[in-house]
């Protein structure tokens, strides 16, 4: 039994990369709904109510695809 390094190596890239993809996706979509939240202060610069609505959707559908490619991967 030997053990493919370079596959495996790959494998762990592919893995790592898409972890970090997704939580970076997600919490820039929850950045985005930040938006819809009140403030209390009015000078801080801020996303517009639907451009943060429209990063948030974007980037959970993003999300939602890689982590569906991802099954695709595995099933074909």
């Amino acid at each position: 039994m030997t053990v493919h390094w370079g596959s495996l190596l790959a494998v762990f890239l592919v893995s790592l990369g898409s972890a970090v993809a997704v939580v970076a996706l997600v919490a820039t979509a929850l950045w985005g709904l930040s938006a819809r939240a009140p403030v209390a202060d009015e000078a801080a610069s801020r996303l517009s109510r639907g451009a943060g609505a429209a990063v948030a959707v974007a980037c959970l559908a993003a999300a939602a695809l890689v982590v569906l490619f991802g099954f695709w991967v595995i099933i074909v």
